[in-house]
């Protein structure tokens, strides 16, 4: 202890003990230095020492403060290109089965090549139904996205399709692209044939591709009555050397005029929208048949037929027609100084 004497404790206030001595007065000592003797042995203090506990201050309740809202996870990096910029899109059916065309089912693909996200409606009718939504959704930039699945059974509901779609981006800057509603007449028939299905630049197993929207230019399909047709290919041959003589000349003077049709295309129709290679090449071949037959009664006419000199396509199938349908007429290349390298003539020799 730090002092000498004793005495009884008299009282105790907080952590002071007050001792009192013999001569009655009181002395106020800490705690911590007082201790208890008995016969001059110390003893365990019966005071109980307060025990220092570190001052904790009270606060009123308080509400947690929320965590930070999470930030929509991104599915993938999007990696834009300049090509993408504009909006290629394409609707595919991929075979289940390729070497079982006449049982097996198919898979509606819609292929988004562009830097855009696409909110879309695929729908589909039969010629006198009315329509029917498939599929509708989102589909990101650059993706290939699997709408449904169906058989032979389903195909008479859909011999018209149609999609329908809004483009935009998320948290970026971008160009406007104008909403758009493609519809086309699909061929059914063309599920049943191995040809029709091809290998593209979107896909390496051998789908049926219908085109949507090509360089943001949404895909129009050609509708022509088959009469319009007929009347069109008319007066585009009237532009040019009549098939049909003034009536009164004398059969030579006709015999020596040469009769000139020009197979291009783009002299036939105005808009080939829609039309594939094939119904291109079917088309100018109907044409070539009409003029063919319009002078078969005409012997000794000379036709020449333009049809330019590209891959040769369209004057191999000419050839093949002439062999099979017209044999004894006479083929030669005709006058190139004339017509260029790219025409064949045709002198009639009979009537059929």
């Amino acid at each position: 202890m730090n002092d000498v004497g004793g005495g009884r404790v008299s009282r105790i206030e907080g952590k002071m003990v007050y001792v009192e001595d013999d001569d009655g007065f009181e002395r106020p000592v800490p705690a911590s230095q007082v201790i208890v003797v008995d016969g001059g042995k110390p003893q365990a203090s019966t005071y109980e020492r307060p025990v220092a506990v570190k001052s904790k201050l009270v606060e009123p309740d308080r509400p947690a403060p929320a965590a930070p809202a999470p930030k929509p996870a991104t599915a993938f990096h999007i990696e834009e290109t300049p090509e993408g910029e504009q909006l290629n899109i394409v609707l595919a059916y991929e075979p289940r089965e390729i070497k079982h065309l006449n049982t097996t089912t198919f898979f509606p693909v819609l292929v988004n090549d562009s830097n855009y996200y696409l909110y879309f409606a695929y729908m589909t009718r039969g010629d006198d139904a009315e329509w029917t939504t498939r599929y509708h959704g989102l589909i990101e930039p650059g993706v290939q996205l699997q709408l449904d699945e169906f058989g032979h059974d389903d195909l008479n509901g859909m011999t018209h399709i149609a999609v329908q779609y809004v483009a935009f981006k998320q948290d970026r800057h971008f160009k406007l692209k104008n909403p758009a509603l493609v519809e086309q007449r699909l061929d059914v028939t063309r599920f049943h044939k191995l040809h029709t299905f091809h290998a593209s630049e979107y896909f390496d197993t051998p789908v049926l591709t219908v085109d949507i929207t090509r360089s943001d230019r949404p895909v129009r399909q050609l509708h022509i009555d088959s009469s319009e047709l007929e009347a069109a290919m008319r007066q585009k041959g009237d532009r040019r050397t009549p098939a049909s003589k003034p009536k009164g000349k004398p059969q030579q003077q006709r015999s020596q005029e040469i009769v000139v049709q020009d197979l291009h295309i783009a002299e036939l129709l105005d808009n080939l929208t829609g039309l594939s290679n094939a119904d291109i090449l079917n088309y100018q071949l109907d044409k070539f048949n009409e003029v063919m037959r319009a002078h078969l009664k005409h012997p000794g006419q000379r036709i020449v037929f333009i049809h330019g000199k590209g891959e040769g396509v369209l004057r191999r199938a000419l050839l093949e027609e002439l062999k099979r349908h017209y044999p004894a007429c006479q083929v030669q290349d005709a006058s190139f100084k004339e017509y260029g390298f790219g025409a064949t003539q045709v002198t009639i020799h009979n009537s059929r």
